[in-house]
């Protein structure tokens, strides 16, 4: 996860609900958009908060949505994955829901690049800035195969984590 940006590039190619951070939904323009792309906000202080998340996933899933989730929790500059949290897999691996990676990776002038990063101490609105008056940017995006494909006894959590984030470490290397 790089930028706020991911979600509008993979809502391009299919409408997704994402799971997004609380916070998310009171940021400026951002927020307004998220909230009318049917985001499904955690509130990551709340000791309950996976589990009314995995009930709006369940319920998204009932309807053949798609939901994205971001598993590493936080942004990175988009080189490297940081670790993953298991226990937003559990609601799709219990749905029977197919769990298929994504992986963007992004480019400034042709060149791989964390010029479109929102890490650090930069604000969403210096991000944007930056972002949105610079040039040169674009992403690509790697739809690798399913690490699971809904049919038979699923794998545990962890291992559904594991493999994602091997899979999609593989393809940022590469």
């Amino acid at each position: 996860h790089v930028s706020w940006l991911d979600i509008f590039i993979l809502n391009c190619t299919r409408a997704t609900a994402f799971v997004a951070k609380s916070e998310i939904r009171h940021w400026p323009l951002i927020g307004w958009l998220a909230n009318g792309a049917d985001t499904i906000f955690i509130e990551r202080a709340s000791r309950h908060a996976v589990h009314k998340v995995g009930e709006s996933m369940r319920a998204h899933f009932a309807q053949a949505q798609a939901v994205g989730l971001f598993p590493e929790g936080t942004t990175s500059t988009g080189y490297t994955l940081l670790p993953f949290y298991a226990n937003l897999f559990e609601p799709a691996r219990k749905a029977g829901a197919i769990i298929q990676p994504v992986v963007l990776k992004y480019f400034h002038h042709g060149r791989r690049s964390d010029f479109a990063a929102f890490v650090g101490e930069q604000t969403l609105v210096q991000n944007m800035w930056c972002v949105l008056g610079g040039t040169g940017t674009s992403i690509e995006m790697i739809f690798l195969p399913p690490i699971w494909d809904g049919q038979g006894e699923p794998p545990v959590r962890a291992e559904l984590s594991r493999s994602a984030h091997q899979v999609m470490g593989h393809s940022l290397e590469s």
